[in-house]
């Protein structure tokens, strides 16, 4: 009884490994292809926008809360007793989203700000 041995080689065609080589690309930190403009407003679009998300989540959610809790305590009258702590913990929400922006703000302009200020100085320096 002989075992024979296959293996199969099946390589990306030039589109195909094109693709790959473009989705690589957005996932290194350091790649050489890409600019320093395009790092400065990645950076930027970091600092600004993960602040903005995570707010608008915790107000959406905090006036779900206070919408079923008004719901619960002006209209569905059996379960009114649900409705007072939902509508707290809706208001709580809504109140600390703000707070919340600030704060990670805060923090990611300090984690990122030096690496920002210095790409942008290197930026300003070329021209």
């Amino acid at each position: 009884m002989s075992r024979k041995f296959e293996y199969k080689y099946n390589a990306p065609t030039s589109e195909e490994r094109k693709e790959i080589e473009n989705i690589k690309r957005q996932y290194v930190v350091n790649d050489p292809s890409t600019s320093k403009i395009d790092r400065l407003r990645l950076l930027d679009k970091k600092v600004k926008q993960t602040p903005i998300i995570v707010s608008i989540t915790l107000g959406v959610i905090g006036l779900l809360f206070f919408g079923l809790g008004m719901s619960f305590f002006l209209e569905i009258t059996e379960f009114w007793y649900l409705g007072i702590p939902s509508s707290i913990i809706g208001i709580i929400l809504i109140s600390i989203a703000y707070p919340v922006y600030a704060r990670i703000l805060k923090k990611l302009k300090a984690k990122y700000g030096e690496e920002i200020i210095n790409l942008a100085n290197e930026l300003l320096n070329e021209e």
